[in-house]
Order: C-alpha cells, then structure tokens, then sequence
C-alpha cells in the first residue's frame, strides 16, 4: 500500500492513518527508550513520537543520530493529542534521513543578540516565531488581493524606476539611466496609478518601495512594500470610506484565518475585534490642540512624529484619521480644501497602541493650472511631469487614493516591537546581509 504524503496543517484530517511526512527536525528531546522529534513542514508544527519498542533498534538507531534542522521523511500514524495546536501527534514507524547536518546548528536555545539573529535571518526565518508572523502577513496580503477583487478593481503593476518623482528627490536612491540620466528608485507608484485610474476607473497595486531616509526607529524599512489605491471621480470623503472599508476587512479576515498564529504570537486580539467601521477622525487643528493639552510645545504647521502620532492615537482604541493638515507640510500634488486653501483634502490613518500612521492619502489636484503652480511652488521640472500633467488636459476629474505601508500593518496587527521582523530579508540603515 502506497504511505500517502500529508502536510502538517491536514493531519488533522488522517487520524489513525498512517502517512508520510516531509520536513525538518527543529527540536529533539531524548529520555532513554524514546525520543520525540520537533518537527516542522513549512505548514506547521507537530511533535512526532520515536519509541523504541514500536519501531525497533535500526529506526531507534537512526533517530539518534539526527540533529537540529536534519531534513527526514518520517512515516507514521496519526494519533489525536488535544495538547497540540492542531490536536495530533506522530507515532513514528519510519524514518529516512535526507541530510543530517555536520556540524551544530548557529541558532540554539539560548537567547541570541538581534543583530545575530539579522545575520542568520536565512535560516531565523525557520523558528515559531517568524513563522507565524509571516503566516500572518501572507493572510494580510490575501485580504487585500481579495478586497479588490470583490470591488472589481484592476490589478496595474506600477514601474519600480521613475524619473517623475512623489515627493521629494532627498530621501530617494538615484543611479544613473543609461543616456537618459538620473532616475530613481521609486518610493511611490502613486503618479502611475493616477494614469490608470483614468484609463480604468478603479485600480490598486502591490510591490516594493524604497527611500534612501537615515532612519533608525523602529518604524522605518529602507526597503519596504506599499499598497496604494487611486479611484476616479472619488473625493476626499469617498477616500477615507474606502480606506477604513480596508482596514477593517484585512483585520476581519486576518482574524478570521490566521488566528492561531495571532494567538501563538501573545497577541492581545481583543484589541483588534474593536477594529470595525466607521473610524474615528479629527482634523489637523484639533490633533495640535490635543498634543498640546498633553505637553507637546507643538506649533500649527509643524509635521508630526512618531511621538505626536502616539499621543494623538493613544486616545482612540480604533484608528482614527488625522485630516486637512497644512498645505506646506504635505506633498504638491494634493487638493486645496475650497473652504480653507491653507490646508489640503488628506488624511493620515494611525494605528493604535503607538504603532502610528499606516495610511497616507489625499484627494488629488485634477486642475491642470493648479498643479503646475504647485510644481513650479516645490522647484520640479515641469519637462519630467509632463505626462503627469497630460493627465489634467484629456478628460480631467476629481479623483484620490492612498497608500498603505504592509510592515507597518503587519507589526499592528502582530503587535510587534519592531518593524523588521514584518518583513522576509530586512533592509535597514545598517542592513543589507543576508
């Protein structure tokens, strides 16, 4: 009879079978007649049983020999355990070594520095730990593909180097274009999107980003990936109604499908259950007088930190947004609110529980007069925004979108202290290896 190979995660389904397993020994535990094997698929984790008596001295012999991180092929029944996190255990029968590594694995159970760990992340990628958090930021990217595709929006891949850039060139990578010259490396596909929602309507991207910012907190990537949105004819009202309709579906289905790894995070989920439409909002006059009855020497037109995001989100157990801030501290391309042009039609989404702001977005200047002021107000070249100005001569409407930071979401909704364990391969200011 053919042993059927079974993932981790389906075992559940197998029990009082016999199957076979493909994986790796994360944990051994020896006491004399028996062992019992911490084994892991990619799928999960589940304690595989190795007694002596059951599968005999040469099976007994060759689980002996294995260590930290062998890769087996391991046959074995399926028995129910309620104490395990998928309710089984393995009694083994079989095991087959693929490689057995020769020397001792760099990651022990003692407890390593995190810049030892940032070092093997090739191989710290394997623990519990970064297993379920990056479970969790896979369900979160699903959430996001399926919220779109629910709402009919088009999927456009935005280009990764531009020579039209968001905002400003200061805190961006440039290199040089062949007989084109300088460009850089994008840390917005927003201007693209701009372009295709004219052409589509209602359209979303998903990728990577990058800005050259000497940062150091626990808030920032050097490389990092956004999601952004751009909807036509959409104001800024519209904009905020789709961005809380987001947030609350990604923690919704987080929840609903990724739960486990939530819970063996330590993560408190009832904060999260909270996180449901309509969100709080205030605008950026209200937030100065909040941040200054707290302490803040804070002063109209300042930006704020990652301090004043705290304060201002520690009195909400939602996210709330912040809007209509200052039109010099936000980028060219944003709309004047008519009633009050000294500020713009924006909101910056803050995550509670000092995880700041996860959402930057704005309805956009669609009169093309307007917008060349403004270009010409930051000291950019009118030559290399042309085509974004072209967008204002054909068929021009109100239209607004968003971006929103994946690191920053997922640290929220795992609770993390730092942003570089939301992410597969972190790279910081002083982090490019592995």
């Amino acid at each position: 009879m053919i042993t059927v190979w079974v993932y981790v995660e389906d075992l559940k389904d197998y029990i009082g079978q016999e199957v076979e397993l493909r994986g790796w020994v994360w944990n051994i535990r020896s006491s004399g007649k028996i062992h019992f094997l911490q084994f892991r698929d990619g799928t999960g984790f589940v304690q595989v049983v190795v007694e002596r008596s059951d599968v005999g001295e040469e099976v007994f012999e060759v689980a002996s020999k294995l260590r930290i991180e062998s890769s087996v092929i391991i046959r074995g029944k399926i028995v129910e355990d309620r104490r395990s996190p998928y309710g089984v255990e393995v009694h083994a029968k079989g095991i087959v070594p693929v490689q057995i590594p020769e020397e001792p694995y760099p990651i022990s159970k003692k407890d390593h520095g995190i810049d030892f760990l940032m070092s093997y992340r090739h191989l710290w990628l394997r623990s519990r730990r970064q297993f379920h958090i990056l479970k969790v930021r896979d369900a979160m990217l699903t959430a996001i593909r399926q919220f779109y595709r629910q709402r009919n929006f088009v999927l456009i891949d935005t280009p990764i180097f531009t020579g039209a850039i968001g905002e400003s060139a200061g805190n961006l990578f440039e290199l040089d274009y062949f007989d084109y010259g300088k460009v850089y490396l994008t840390q917005t596909g927003q201007l693209y999107l701009e372009a295709a929602c004219m052409a589509f309507g209602k359209v979303y991207n998903l990728g990577p980003t990058f800005r050259a910012e000497k940062s150091k907190t626990r808030r920032h990537l050097i490389e990092f990936w956004m999601h952004e949105a751009e909807v036509a004819y959409y104001e800024h009202e519209d904009n905020l109604r789709l961005q809380e309709e987001l947030v609350s579906y990604i923690v919704k289905y987080v929840l609903d499908n990724a739960l486990e790894h939530l819970i063996a995070l330590g993560r408190d989920v009832s904060k999260l259950e909270k996180v449901c439409v309509p969100f709080e909002r205030i605008t950026y006059d209200e937030a100065i007088k909040l941040l200054q009855k707290n302490g803040s020497d804070i002063r109209w037109g300042d930006d704020f930190g990652g301090d004043e995001e705290t304060i201002i989100a520690s009195n909400f157990e939602k996210p709330v947004f912040v809007t209509h801030y200052p039109r010099k501290a936000k980028a060219f391309y944003m709309q004047p609110d008519p009633h009050k042009p000294e500020v713009v039609l924006c909101g910056d989404l803050l995550a509670p529980e000092g995880y700041g702001e996860i959402i930057g977005g704005s309805q956009r200047i669609h009169d093309y007069n307007l917008l060349l002021d403004r270009l010409n107000e930051f000291n950019l070249p009118e030559d290399k925004y042309q085509w974004y100005l072209d967008l204002r001569k054909w068929g021009s409407v109100p239209h607004s979108g968003f971006g929103l930071g994946i690191e920053r979401t997922v640290a929220w909704i795992c609770g993390l202290e730092h942003i570089r364990e939301s992410i597969p391969f972190a790279r910081t200011l002083y982090r490019i290896y592995p």
